[in-house]
């Protein structure tokens, strides 16, 4: 079996979360088949909703999608590490393999932080693949700032 990234399809959605104002993350999910079956960006201004983060997005459009809480083997990429609460909505819905490109000492809650998913009271624990397309998201992310520290 070779190795397919989705991460160029969730870094478009976070190209798009930027263009709307909200901070550049996206994700995608995909199902055992190799199939696409949800895709977000972040979007907690947009809906007013701190819940809304890209991972959340995506995980509620694929459990829907699938009729089910769970997503036994299916995979996720995400531009950013997860948050606590994201890596707590991965676990729940039983990813089972976890993507992601930028690392996040500030907020992460994967490899920093809460470290959620290897915390002993994980109910579930997906593989993990940090640094793919990476750079891509870092830059994504820091000329989004810089922007937004230039227009204050």
């Amino acid at each position: 079996m070779v190795f397919k990234s989705y991460m160029q399809e969730a870094l478009e959605q976070a190209r798009a979360a930027g263009a709307r104002g909200e901070v550049p993350v996206g994700a995608v999910i995909v199902a055992p088949d190799g199939t696409v079956v949800a895709s977000g960006g972040n979007r907690t201004r947009e809906l007013s909703d701190p819940t809304a983060h890209a991972e959340i997005v995506a995980i509620r459009a694929a459990c829907a999608a699938a009729g089910s809480e769970r997503l036994v083997g299916y995979d996720l990429y995400v531009t950013l590490e997860p948050c606590a609460m994201c890596a707590a909505a991965i676990a729940a819905a039983r990813v089972a393999r976890l993507y992601y490109g930028a690392g996040d000492p500030k907020s992460g809650g994967v490899a920093h932080g809460a470290r959620v998913l290897s915390h002993p009271q994980a109910h579930h624990r997906p593989e993990i693949y940090d640094g793919i397309s990476a750079q891509e998201s870092e830059t994504l992310l820091r000329e989004f700032f810089r922007d937004r520290r230039i227009m204050d």
